[in-house]
């Protein structure tokens, strides 16, 4: 998979996909097996980490769906997005930007920022 655009959203299906043979399937086919992924809240590491990590989310917030809100910025082996998380038609419960690595066609890593940025005191 080359495509970082359909790479990027294929990441997104995974996140909102239910059916665990499914998100096994996305995961297989678009995380490296070392892949890596961390945020603020959550952190899974190879695939199978990974694939409890979103189940976990599905499991606390079943009736939300994410959404890639932005354009993808990419170069070289980087990509960048936002995204929001929402139950359908209601507003964002949360939003953020993640950050990206690439191999091989396929997330070597992806690190998540919420927002808005907390403001460092001077």
């Amino acid at each position: 998979m080359t495509d970082l655009t359909a790479l990027a959203d294929r990441y997104i299906a995974m996140w909102n996909e239910k059916d665990s043979a499914s998100r096994t399937a996305l995961i297989a086919e678009i995380w490296s097996e070392d892949g890596s992924y961390v945020d603020p809240m959550l952190k899974g590491d190879g695939r199978d980490g990974i694939d409890e990590m979103v189940g976990r989310v599905h499991a606390k917030y079943p009736d939300h769906a994410f959404q890639r809100t932005s354009a993808l910025d990419a170069h070289n082996d980087r990509l960048r997005f936002n995204w929001s998380l929402a139950v359908p038609n209601e507003p964002p419960m949360v939003s953020g930007i993640d950050f990206g690595v690439v191999a091989d066609g396929r997330l070597q890593s992806i690190t998540g920022f919420f927002e808005p940025a907390a403001q460092a005191e001077a």
